[in-house]
């Protein structure tokens, strides 16, 4: 266990500061039905700070119980803690008193809400879930696997599959595709793929990088150069009307049309069309055989 501690010693590795937090809950003190609801009743009147602090507080301890109902994600459970905290501050501003629920039953539906959100949303790079049977599926499926003892995928049968469907309450076809995003889960660039010697291979070590390198980019800065200078050079063959109408049909930002260039050169906007094609090949056979 990697430890972090301060100039004065004190030691704030993850684990410590875990076990500090869970110590520390347990200060606060339970509530009874009857006071839950007193404390609801009078947060919906007057929305005082101190009297969220007394439905949170006594309820931080329910939060860490459904957290351990949500292990095997590879996420710290901190985090999952810090989510379903947010929750739980959710569910105070919500919560209805006067609907017959306690607040503990109401606020577990948020709690849970928050924490498989937040799994969902960093278990992989790749959206997953964004449908309630894949949800479901997500956060269901191994779950269902373990209590049938299925060790591989050997030996998940379609008949085996279809009752874990019905259970479900979706596809066949669904419980395969999870089942198989399950599997290839992300996997870090800094994994290690062989040893070799006393170097560690990494994932990184054999990624390619797709941008030019420094001879690519100079390469094609030094032909763009030599374009720029052939065109230039070879405007020259055009006359004065064949480059104008040459930059204001090609060149500008907004085209100038051919009715607008007759009328300025008192010809017809066929013959402008023609001054525009041909001046294109003459620029061309110059810059041919300027190479």
């Amino acid at each position: 266990m990697v430890e972090t501690k301060n100039l004065n010693g004190f030691d704030f590795s993850p684990e410590i500061n875990l076990a500090r937090y869970l110590r520390s809950i347990q200060q606060f003190p339970l509530l009874s039905g009857e006071e839950e609801f007193a404390l609801a009743q009078e947060y919906v009147k007057t929305k005082d700070a101190k009297i969220s602090y007394k439905l949170i507080t006594s309820h931080l301890r329910l939060v860490v119980k459904i957290v351990s109902q949500f292990n095997g994600y590879g996420l710290p459970v901190a985090d999952l803690i810090a989510e379903g905290n947010m929750g739980l501050l959710i569910a105070v501003e919500k919560f209805d008193p006067h609907k017959g629920n306690r607040f503990s039953t109401y606020a577990m539906w948020w709690i849970k809400a928050s924490i498989q959100k937040y799994i969902l949303n960093s278990w992989s790079l790749v959206k997953i879930g964004t449908t309630a049977a894949q949800k479901k599926l997500f956060f269901n499926l191994r779950r269902l696997k373990d209590k049938m003892n299925l060790m591989h995928d050997a030996q998940m049968s379609d008949k085996i599959i279809g009752d874990i469907a019905q259970c479900l309450e979706v596809s066949p076809k669904e419980v395969v595709s999870m089942n198989e995003r399950l599997k290839a889960h992300d996997g870090s660039l800094n994994a290690v793929l062989q040893h070799d010697g006393d170097k560690n291979h990494e994932w990184l070590d054999f990624v390619a990088d797709a941008k030019p390198n420094q001879e690519a980019v100079l390469s094609q800065c030094e032909i763009s150069r030599k374009r720029k200078k052939m065109f230039a050079s070879s405007l020259a063959c055009l006359n004065e009307r064949e480059k104008d109408i040459l930059f204001k049909r090609r060149l500008l930002e907004k085209n100038v049309t051919l009715d607008e260039l007759s009328q300025t050169y008192h010809i017809s906007k066929e013959r402008v069309r023609q001054i525009e094609l041909n001046s294109i090949k003459k620029l061309r056979q110059h810059m041919t055989q300027m190479q």
